[in-house]
Parts: C-alpha cells; sequence; structure tokens
C-alpha cells in the first residue's frame, strides 16, 4: 500500500512496482486512510509518508503496527529529507526503514523486496546517521526500553555490530561465522528484544548505550 498526500507520488512509485510485479493494493492520502485501508486489504508492506493531512504518517504507523487483528504489515516511510525528527520517531515506533522521495526506480524496487524478508536493513549508513543524531541530541521519542541482560555475550557483540550498520556478510567476516549463523543470532536477538527487525536493533544499540554516537564501543 502506499500512502502519501500526493497523487503523482501514488501514481508514479505505483506504475514502477507494478512494472516489476509488485501489486498494489491500495492507495491512502493520509493517515486515516492508511489505516483503515491496513485493516481492509492487509497487505504485506506500506510505504508511508510522515507530513500528511489530518492524521500524520507517524500515528499512522504507531496504530497499524499495534494491530493485534492479524499480523501487521512491515511500514517504510517515505521522506524527503534522511535526516527527519519525524523518521527517527518512525523506527522507533517500529517502522522498518525509510526511502527518500528522490529513490531510483530500481532502489525502491529493490527496497521494497528487501524490507519483505527483514533479513536486512536499508540504507544502514543513513539509518545509522540518523539515529546517532537525534539520540545525541536527547530526542523526546519514546525509548524502547529493552534490557540487554537477557541477551549472550556474542549476542551483544552482535547487536553492537548491528547499530554500526553492518550487514550479514560482515557480521560474517567479522565474527568468522556462517551467513546462516549470523542470521541465527540476528533473530533471536530481535526474539529476546521483542523487536520487529534490525531498524529498530539499531534504535535499541544507542539508546541502551552499547553503541555510542560517533564511537562503537561498548559501555
Amino acid at each position: 500500500m502506499i500512502a502519501d498526500d500526493q497523487a503523482l507520488v501514488r501514481t508514479g512509485f505505483g506504475m514502477i512496482l507494478a512494472a516489476d510485479g509488485i501489486e498494489v493494493v491500495a492507495e491512502a492520502a493520509d493517515g486515516e486512510e492508511a489505516v483503515a485501508a491496513v485493516g481492509r486489504t492487509r497487505p504485506d508492506l506500506v510505504l508511508m509518508d510522515v507530513r500528511m493531512p489530518g492524521l500524520d504518517g507517524l500515528e499512522a504507523t504507531r496504530r497499524i503496527l499495534s494491530l493485534t487483528a492479524f499480523e501487521p504489515p512491515r511500514v517504510l516511510i517515505l521522506t524527503t529529507y534522511d535526516l527527519d525528527r519525524y523518521v527517527y520517531a518512525a523506527l522507533a515506533a517500529g517502522a522498518s526503514g525509510f526511502l527518500l522521495k528522490d529513490v531510483t526506480p530500481e532502489h525502491l524496487v529493490a527496497a521494497v523486496r528487501l524490507a519483505r524478508t527483514g533479513d536486512a536493513l536499508l540504507a544502514p549508513a543513513i539509518t545509522r546517521r540518523l539515529v546517532e543524531r537525534f539520540v545525541a541530541q536527547g530526542a523526546g521519542t519514546p525509548a524502547l526500553h529493552r534490557d540487554l541482560e537477557v541477551l549472550t555475550p556474542r549476542e551483544r557483540e552482535v547487536l553492537q555490530a548491528l547499530g554500526s550498520g553492518a550487514s550479514n556478510s560482515e557480521l560474517a567476516a567479522r565474527f568468522a561465522l556462517s551467513e546462516a549463523t549470523v542470521k541465527t543470532h540476528v533473530a533471536r536477538i530481535l526474539a529476546k528484544l521483542r523487536l520487529r527487525d534490525r531498524a529498530q536493533a539499531v534504535v535499541v544499540a544507542y539508546e541502551t548505550g552499547l553503541v555510542t554516537p560517533g564511537g562503537g564501543g561498548l559501555n
């Protein structure tokens, strides 16, 4: 589903996705429409604009991800700016990542397919920079409040590396593990900390001090 108050954005993105065999089951021009459309069509993934009239994309994301009648979709935030405080708040609320609106057609398609798998964080360097900035500034967004004591020492190391933006292949090389083993570690971290995906893991790594802005060492 595509939620954006600009009809041209919805149409353009829809055409790009459809041309690559990705079905767009619904469109929405504001947050209220987006929440209603998710309940009606149950999409796998939502492309969500932040700044829309009425109910904005941030609150719409919170409502969508709190749905209990069925497994809520993953949400990718659409934004004009890569350092938008609303994007950080959306990641903390459970969004799986974000895309700039000037994204290329190829990147849009790849990002949608990638987010659907949940295996990788979108634009890790940009997401890490975004989280660093707003954690360092003490941005007034709800913390995820996760207790890292439930993790093993190796899982803490993997989470720290995730917070630094490492991909599965980079994690495998760093810890001399197979990618399958890395995926198992990541899955266990997400399960133990009750996180939806790697985007939230990055937020937790910073908010708990496991990774520090401009640094990366364990506290």
